[in-house]
């Protein structure tokens, strides 16, 4: 029997220890002390607007395998190919030996501190999509003056297809992220207004165009095509925007009570640790698989593979199939 490790205990690597472990021993290392924490810090999934907690439940469930063997708060920080297999290195120095790898380390959000002009951790009400997503988790949804504002605006590739960012990709889930929000924020704040700024909505995904659509019709969410070009707060407790509709070709300057960056996808810090260490570092330092196409979960390294959001941006749905397909392509490599 091969034994089996798996590093990162989000959606990708649970999905893949589930359909492993019924033929393999697995070791799952996860950095925090507890599975799960990107979805854990979401309230409803698009596009059904569905609990992210039950499906983090439902994942959770799976990890009850006698061959699963989770080691939580273990960060592993070197991975060196051996001879017929893997060691692992933890940062405290412990190793670990493996047959197969599995790289789950996922993705991290953009820092929004960076875009400097965008005033965030400099002006208390401008906030990140995962900010707000943790006040519609509570129901409560305030500035930092603890009011209850009567416009939010959201800025959308805060972080993405920016080049001083550094980062020209897409990342995929922005878009309809904040169309989901400005839903909630209306079903939530039914008197208050709500604007989102885009450079072109990329609806990819069955049922997210009606989404968009719904967000317009239904709840009266503004969408205007520009950039914002700088942000700054005002004396009574908004921010002041300044800003490009693009559509009319016209400079906009206005206030709202809350702004909320759209901050995109990068790869954690234990993606771009490890995608180094073993020789696989890709674009823009996620792990690079040694095909899109007919084998994207494996890699230029025997024995070691890629599933979920450590290789690209991707939505749960898609990490999720990402991840079956991993355990697909060992099993075959492994029987």
């Amino acid at each position: 029997m091969s034994k089996i490790a798996i590093i990162g205990a989000g959606v990708a690597g649970i999905e893949v220890a589930s359909v492993l472990a019924k033929q393999h021993d697995v070791d799952l290392f996860e950095k925090e002390t507890a599975p799960l924490c990107n979805i854990r810090n979401k309230a409803l999934l698009f596009p059904d607007f569905s609990s992210a907690d039950e499906l983090a439940d439902t994942l959770t469930e799976k990890l009850h395998n006698p061959n699963i063997t989770p080691h939580y708060g273990t960060d592993i920080t070197d991975l060196r190919p051996l001879e017929g297999g893997w060691e692992l290195k933890e940062a405290a120095g412990t190793t670990h030996l493996a047959n197969h790898v599995v790289l789950a380390t996922g993705y991290q959000v953009f820092d929004a501190s960076k875009k400097e002009e965008l005033g965030y951790g400099i002006y208390p009400s401008i906030i990140t999509s995962i900010d707000l997503e943790k006040m519609i988790r509570e129901e409560r949804i305030v500035n930092a003056f603890n009011e209850t504002p009567k416009s939010v605006t959201f800025l959308q590739c805060v972080g993405s297809r920016d080049e001083k960012s550094g980062n020209h990709y897409c990342s995929k889930v922005c878009c309809v992220t904040a169309v989901k929000q400005a839903i909630e924020v209306r079903k939530m704040l039914p008197d208050a207004s709500a604007f989102v700024f885009y450079m072109d909505l990329r609806m990819w995904g069955q049922g997210f165009e009606e989404m968009y659509r719904t967000a317009q019709e239904q709840y009266s969410v503004n969408f205007i095509r520009g950039r914002i070009s700088e942000a700054a707060a005002t004396y009574d407790h908004k921010v002041q925007l300044k800003a490009e509709d693009t559509l009319m070709g016209l400079p906009l300057n206005m206030d709202t009570d809350l702004l909320v960056l759209m901050v995109g996808m990068c790869p954690s810090e234990g993606t771009q640790t490890l995608a180094q260490a073993a020789g696989i570092a890709g674009p823009y330092h996620f792990a690079k698989s040694l095909s899109e196409h007919l084998t994207d979960n494996c890699t230029e390294r025997k024995g070691l593979f890629l599933a979920g959001a450590c290789k690209r941006p991707m939505s749960v749905t898609d990490t999720i199939q990402d991840a079956r397909a991993a355990a697909v392509t060992i099993l075959e490599q492994i029987s």
